[in-house]
């Protein structure tokens, strides 16, 4: 076991999207991309319908070259930011280059404007032929733009604003949060540290920790709510100008999934939260020898863990790395081979530090290059989960990759799937290599926690967005009253054994997806739910030639990007989102999982 001194963690180069002593600067490049984009407009904008299908595709890979070869430079900019999100210059160059990719943007926006307009007779007759076969999938998702399409000018409007308008508002929250501090005990702690610290085995260091928390988020509300007001508003005059009939039906249509699938989803959650994370709380609650958890105790360590009042086992890097390695091989060698090419090739940046983003994320960059994980290690179990969480991320954007830059994206509802397999797999390798019952039962606790935090915890982020944004319809809302519709969704999906006070209040504003990302958060629920029957299904392929079958369908899943629907990914393993038995599988496993514990602590 490692003590937190004794880790030993990377922070990554990126040189690999940008290397200052061997490339032209930023701006040069970046003024050159512009250059290639005018020119491609000055050759075809206008043009696109009368073209052959073999210019067409000249066209369209053109435009995917320039686009990647932005998308490249803002990677670089994004990613130093977020590595030290308090650098002034490095806020300031992450602006100038999204800056840059905006008015590359506003000049090829004819490209795909035009594609979309096309008559639908034309299109099909470009498409049965071979050079332009490839860009079928991508062409589908355009085209189901038509009806929320604008014209040419307001698009092109939109992409230039993008910078002043919401982008600056995002911004403006990011380094806002980025420099805030928690004074405890004497020191300033990031937003990671005091995140740790009501994870801690001591009720003490959680109560202060929650309040110091609340506190700071409390001081700075009307701030965060004058953002969270102008980012929905942005969104609603934009959702009112393309004809959508609710707030969360843009990004319904970005994920490629239709309203009706979310709303079974959300509604299939809703209705098992009390047979789900109420009944867990409760059970942890009597665990704890209380009635009720103080909201600042929800991540408490599982009591009867390893031992009464001995901390929970701490992980050096390399032990995570030979955990994550050793599960991933377990399902697949070249699963295995890909997460390690991140250890190898410092292509994650790992070290809590002052001004870092205080979350984790896996950035798919550009396929030309590859992805990079940032994350917040502290050594705990946790944190072994989401390094495999963000290194599933990582090998689905490479595998993903192959499609190109253009259709690699793949739709948030299944971008989760790698993520949660990949804890899936970590999870069943920890229990299945510990022997002591308390230990188990700590680790089964823990997973049952990351799955509640998955579904019902991001279904209550959910219902909180969409009473949110109905509300912001009528008129802004104040802080106080966001904090009414946030203790009422929460204890909505909490329960009645989690005590959420007054001090609960402010903490819908520590949520960056909120701001990042409006609708981001069911995409987890979809994707545990997704996981949840998949893995069932992989429980169920019991010889190794069903489990070899298997795994190449999962792989070929991955590949596909965003070239496939979610009902075409699923068809292989014989699942359906739009059937609710596809999302009682994965909500009955949490239940099981529920039972298990309950039964191992012999609880009635």
């Amino acid at each position: 076991m490692a003590n937190r001194a004794s880790l030993k963690l990377p922070e990554w180069q990126l040189q690999d999207l940008f290397d200052a002593e061997n490339e032209p600067p930023l701006e040069v490049q970046l003024r050159g991309l512009l250059a290639e984009a005018e020119n491609l407009a000055r050759d075809y904008k206008g043009r696109l319908h009368a073209l052959d299908a073999e210019v067409l595709n000249e066209v369209l890979m053109h435009y995917q070259s320039i686009s990647a070869g932005a998308a490249r430079l803002t990677s670089y900019a994004d990613l130093a930011f977020a590595g030290d999100m308090g650098d002034a210059g490095l806020g300031k160059l992450a602006q100038d280059t999204h800056e840059a990719e905006h008015a590359i943007d506003a000049v090829l926006v004819f490209v795909e404007h035009e594609l979309t307009a096309m008559d639908a007779g034309r299109i099909s007759g470009l498409l049965a032929e071979a050079p332009m076969a490839r860009w079928a999938p991508w062409l589908r998702l355009l085209r189901a733009l038509r009806p929320h399409q604008l014209s040419l000018e307001l698009e092109t409007m939109l992409i230039d604003r993008q910078a002043s308008g919401r982008g600056a508002w995002v911004r403006l929250f990011d380094e806002l949060a980025a420099r805030w501090r928690y004074p405890y005990q004497g020191r300033d702690c990031t937003e990671a540290e005091i995140l740790d610290l009501l994870t801690d085995a001591d009720a003490e260091t959680r109560r202060q920790a929650g309040a110091v928390r609340s506190a700071v988020l409390a001081e700075h509300s009307a701030t965060i709510a004058l953002i969270f007001n102008s980012i929905a508003k942005d969104k609603q005059v934009e959702d009112k100008w393309r004809k959508f009939p609710h707030p969360v039906s843009s990004r319904n249509l970005a994920n490629d999934v239709e309203d009706d699938v979310v709303d079974a989803l959300v509604a299939s959650v809703n209705e098992s939260m009390p047979r789900l994370s109420h009944r867990y709380y409760a059970l942890k609650a009597q665990a704890m020898g209380v009635e009720r958890l103080n909201w600042w105790d929800r991540l408490a360590p599982f009591p009867g863990g390893i031992g009464d009042g001995e901390d929970e086992r701490k992980f050096s890097w390399d032990e995570a790395r030979k955990i994550v390695r050793a599960a991933f091989g377990g399902f697949d060698a070249e699963f295995a081979d890909l997460a390690d090419q991140f250890f190898v090739r410092n292509w994650i940046d790992a070290p809590p530090r002052a001004g870092k983003d205080s979350g984790a994320f896996a950035h798919p960059t550009v396929p030309s290059v590859h992805p990079y994980i940032l994350l917040n290690f502290h050594g705990k179990a946790r944190d072994v989960m989401t390094l495999a969480h963000e290194l599933g991320h990582g090998v689905h954007q490479i595998l993903a990759g192959e499609q190109g830059y253009i259709m690699a994206s793949t739709p948030l509802t299944l971008a989760e799937t790698a993520s949660v397999f990949g804890e899936m797999l970590v999870f069943q390798h920890l229990m299945a290599a510990t022997d002591n019952p308390q230990a188990r039962r700590r680790f089964l606790a823990n997973k049952i926690e990351d799955m509640l935090g998955t579904v019902t915890r991001q279904i209550g982020f959910h219902n909180f967005e969409v009473r949110f944004h109905e509300a912001r319809k009528n008129a802004e809302v104040t802080a106080d009253a966001i904090g009414d519709i946030w203790l009422e969704t929460q204890r909505h999906a909490l329960g009645p054994a989690v005590d959420l006070d007054a001090s609960y209040r402010p903490l819908w504003g520590g949520i960056p997806h909120f701001f990042h990302a409006p609708f981001y958060v069911y995409a987890y629920a979809f994707g545990d739910g997704l996981v949840g029957a998949l893995w069932q299904k992989y429980q169920l392929a019991g010889d190794s030639g069903a489990r070899e079958k298997f795994v190449d369908a999962y792989k070929n899943l991955l590949r596909a990007g965003g070239t496939k629907r979610h009902d075409e990914i699923l068809a292989p393993f014989g699942l359906d989102a739009r059937d609710g038995a596809f999302w009682r599988l994965g909500l009955d496993m949490i239940a099981g999982m529920i039972d298990q514990l309950e039964s191992e602590l012999g609880y009635e």
